[in-house]
């Protein structure tokens, strides 16, 4: 990318912009089919521990156990964690336009994605104990960053997580496709470099 503005960070979210998010809805409906779970009381369990799972303060393990391995079951706990990180998919399009979930899922994805090569630093829920949208997180990628507000261009799927960022300053992206992205980065004077 040049930069013909003042823009000199970008922020991106992982899940929805860059890969296939990590563990949503879908991925837990379709486990739940693949695995003949109970798709209601899995995604009830879910919801009552994946914040903490999510913000570091459980292991895959331990949030595994408490959502599928709390009764016996016939397939295995790296069975089941096999397919989990199977349904990481990239989006590599949008991977080559920048040339950017819980512990375990995020270092898995950063790895098998190479996302090291052509990101500098995460602010991860599971790294930092913040999860969006609590404005904390914003404020350490920018402290981390040490750069102003003004100066950053946040690329994010869901809009309130945009609007939150923009409440401090940093502009924002609604990442539906590759060509809006690109059309509003160049908005921003951002544009690929020939």
């Amino acid at each position: 990318m040049s930069n013909d503005s003042s823009i000199s960070t970008l922020f991106l979210d992982i899940g929805g912009v860059l890969l296939t998010n990590g563990w949503d809805h879908n991925m837990r409906q379709k486990a739940a089919e693949t695995f003949g779970l109970d798709y209601a009381e899995m995604n009830e369990r879910h919801h009552l521990t994946f914040d903490t799972y999510e913000e570091g303060k459980l292991s895959l393990y331990e949030y595994l156990q408490r959502v599928i391995f709390y009764q016996e079951r016939p397939f295995s706990l790296e069975e089941f964690k096999a397919f989990m990180f199977e349904q990481s998919q990239p989006y590599q399009e949008m991977m080559h336009l920048v040339c950017n979930e819980g512990r375990e899922l995020t270092v898995y994805r950063i790895a098998e994605f190479d996302l090291g090569s052509f990101i500098d630093f995460f602010i991860a829920s599971c790294f930092v104990h913040y999860r969006k949208p609590d404005e904390d997180i914003y404020r350490m990628a920018l402290d981390v960053a040490q750069v102003p507000p003004e100066q950053v261009v946040y690329i994010e799927d869901r809009p309130m997580f945009v609007e939150v960022a923009q409440g401090l300053g940093i502009r924002g992206i609604v990442h539906k496709d590759l060509k809006s992205t690109q059309a509003a980065l160049k908005s921003f004077g951002l544009a690929l470099a020939s």
